[in-house]
């Protein structure tokens, strides 16, 4: 969870020339007043807040009665396009999505009120999300992934009600654990000196020393966020880095790479004792080389009351992108057999 905002730092200076141009199929720029959907499925949805009314963009791509999945990114202050890919696998599947900016990310408006920054306040934006965009208990499923996967399961303590069923990517039930996985697993794979060394700049709070970037963009990055050289990345992965919003994400979780930092809105987030009062169909999605630790997230699948665990066993935090041949096939089974009432 913790890499996005230093990749975004460091991306136009290494791969600048690397990639292709941004796709341009989901980068749509309609008026901003608009409220209805337009042809190509986009719909910039009014947001009650309280400090006022903003908008954000969704898009919906494919159509089907009973097989619905809203998509929350994570950051927090990403955007869609972490999941561009998945254009490629649900339309074939007659499986509908809706791409979705949350408050503060890319194509949705940004204030500046951190006192917008809450879970809470979140979670009271997709439920208005799903009402504008007609989801129901018939038809509604929530995928979230990493701080995604941290709102779809505040979402479904409080409304599952709504809910078809339930789809939490690469995401624990617990900050702590997170960090305790950070700093006691993946810390220790690196080589001693490289690890002391991150150590003593996150001690220092030394963000800004260009070694903490270097550390991570040999030693971490595309061994546990995405397997693939940073080079090769694909574009929309580097876009959704560059449009992260530090403002939101700064705010709610901090700099670090190994945990939460002291005093941002997230610290302390623990829901390990409420898993138990999910009773809607739940799949619960990790890779073996994650940033977050595949055991724990085993175990959310057995707390809940309904859950199926998938093993990306070559994926990592974005099993959709290094792990597709799993992630896809996975999930869809997941929909398919709760649409049909064999889950």
């Amino acid at each position: 969870m913790k890499y996005y905002l230093v990749i975004a730092l460091i991306l136009s200076a290494v791969l600048v020339g690397c990639n292709p141009a941004p796709h341009s199929e989901s980068s749509t720029t309609e008026d901003p007043n608009l409220s209805v959907e337009t042809d190509d499925g986009v719909k910039m949805i009014p947001i009650e807040t309280p400090v006022g009314e903003f908008k954000v963009w969704t898009k919906r791509v494919g159509e089907s009665p009973t097989m619905k999945v809203l998509l929350l990114h994570g950051g927090p202050g990403m955007s869609h396009l972490q999941y561009f890919n998945f254009k490629d696998y649900f339309p074939q599947e007659n499986i509908e999505f809706i791409w979705y900016d949350q408050l503060g990310s890319a194509l949705s408006d940004q204030p500046e009120d951190t006192t917008l920054w809450t879970i809470e306040r979140f979670v009271d934006e997709v439920e208005q999300v799903r009402q504008a965009l007609g989801l129901n208990k018939d038809n509604f499923y929530l995928l979230g992934q990493s701080w995604g996967g941290m709102l779809s399961m505040e979402y479904a303590f409080r409304h599952q009600d709504k809910l078809k069923g339930l789809i939490i990517c690469n995401m624990m039930s617990s900050l702590d654990e997170y960090e305790k996985y950070a700093k006691e697993v993946l810390g220790p794979q690196m080589p001693d000196d490289v690890f002391a060394e991150l150590m003593e700049i996150e001690k220092n709070e030394d963000f800004e020393n260009p070694r903490y970037m270097e550390l991570l963009m040999e030693h971490h990055y595309p061994q546990h966020v995405l397997r693939m050289p940073l080079d090769e990345w694909p574009a929309e992965i580097n876009q959704t880095l560059e449009q992260v919003n530090p403002n939101v994400y700064v705010y709610m979780q901090g700099h670090s790479e190994f945990g939460i930092t002291p005093g941002a809105s997230l610290e302390g987030w623990d829901v390990r004792d409420q898993l138990k009062e999910i009773t809607v169909p739940t799949l619960v999605v990790g890779g073996t080389h994650d940033t977050m630790d595949p055991k724990h997230m085993e175990w959310m699948s057995k707390e809940v009351a309904n859950g199926r665990f998938l093993l990306c066993p070559n994926g990592s935090h974005l099993s959709q992108y290094d792990d597709p041949e799993h992630f896809f096939p996975g999930v869809i089974q997941f929909i398919k057999d709760v649409d049909t009432g064999q889950f």
